[in-house]
C-alpha cells in the first residue's frame, strides 16, 4: 500500500466497521485451535502482512495467553505496529513470499488482504505451509471479483481480486487440507458497488476512513447478521471479500 494508506489505517482500523468484522471472522476461524490443554505451549500466531498491528491488538485482547509475531513489507507499517503492539510482539520487515522464520514455527498464520498484493501468491502459500506446524491453520482474506476493481484497489496497490475457486485452488496447491471458503461483506455489497462504480469521484483514494456514527452502526448491524449466518454453518455466495481457512496435514 501507499504510505499515506498506512497512516490512515493506524488511525481508523480499531474502530472502522470493516476491520471489526474482518478481525471477528479471523477470531471465529481460530476457534478449533483456541482451546489448549493445561500445560501446553503458548499458541504461536503469525500475522503475515500485519499492517499497523490492528489484528494483533484485537486478537491479543481476546487471547492474552497467545504469542504473536508479525511481518510487513513496509518499514513504516512495522514501525507503527511496534509502537502500537509493544516490544513483546516480534515485528519484522519482510515479504509474505520470504518469511524470516524457521520451518514449523507457528500454529496459526493469518494473512488478511495481503495475498492480493503479491505477483506470486503460490510462493506465499508455500511459505505459509513451511512455517506452520503439522495441524496448523492458515487464514486468508482477499478482495473479490476483478470486475469490482476501483480507485480503492489503485490506492491499496492491489494486484489481483480473487474468486472463491481461486482461493481454494491456491490453498490446495499449497498442500493444505480441510479447506473452507466463503464470501463475506455480502449484505453491504450493493452499497459498495454503487460507491465504487457509480458515485466515484476524482478525489477518492481508498474506502479506509472514518464514517459518521449512524453509517458505522448500520454496517455493524449488517455484519452481525452475516456473522450469525456463518456461525450457524452457512456460507455467503457473494460479497466483496473472499475468506479462506485451511489446515496443514
Amino acid at each position: 500500500m501507499q504510505s499515506d494508506e498506512y497512516l490512515k489505517l493506524a488511525e481508523v482500523e480499531d474502530q472502522m466497521w470493516y476491520f471489526r468484522s474482518l478481525h471477528a471472522h479471523v477470531d471465529r476461524a481460530l476457534g478449533p485451535v483456541a482451546a489448549r490443554p493445561a500445560g501446553a505451549p503458548r499458541l504461536q500466531v503469525l500475522d503475515a502482512g500485519c499492517g499497523t498491528g490492528g489484528l494483533i491488538l484485537r486478537l491479543r485482547a481476546a487471547h492474552p495467553e497467545w504469542q504473536f509475531a508479525g511481518i510487513d513489507f513496509m518499514p513504516l507499517a512495522c514501525e507503527l505496529a511496534r509502537q502500537r503492539c509493544g516490544p513483546e510482539v516480534d515485528i519484522r520487515v519482510a515479504s509474505i513470499t520470504e518469511l524470516p522464520f524457521p520451518d514449523q514455527s507457528f500454529d496459526v498464520v493469518v494473512s488478511a488482504d495481503v495475498v492480493c498484493q503479491v505477483d506470486n501468491p503460490e510462493v506465499a502459500a508455500a511459505e505459509f505451509f513451511r512455517v506452520l506446524r503439522p495441524g496448523g491453520i492458515v487464514v486468508i482474506n482477499v478482495p473479490a471479483y476483478l470486475w469490482m476493481w476501483s480507485y480503492h484497489d489503485d490506492s491499496c496497490e492491489t494486484k489481483h481480486r480473487y474468486t472463491r475457486p481461486e482461493i481454494d485452488a491456491l490453498l490446495r496447491g499449497g498442500g493444505f487440507g480441510e479447506r473452507r471458503t466463503t464470501h463475506w461483506n455480502a449484505l453491504p455489497f450493493p452499497v459498495v458497488w454503487a460507491k465504487r462504480k457509480l458515485f466515484r469521484t476524482s478525489r477518492d483514494t481508498s474506502d479506509v476512513k472514518r464514517y459518521p456514527a449512524p453509517i458505522e452502526a448500520g454496517f455493524n448491524g449488517l455484519m452481525a447478521l452475516e456473522h450469525a449466518w456463518l456461525r450457524a454453518g452457512g456460507r455467503w455466495a457473494w460479497g466483496t471479500s473472499v475468506f479462506g481457512v485451511a489446515r496443514k496435514p
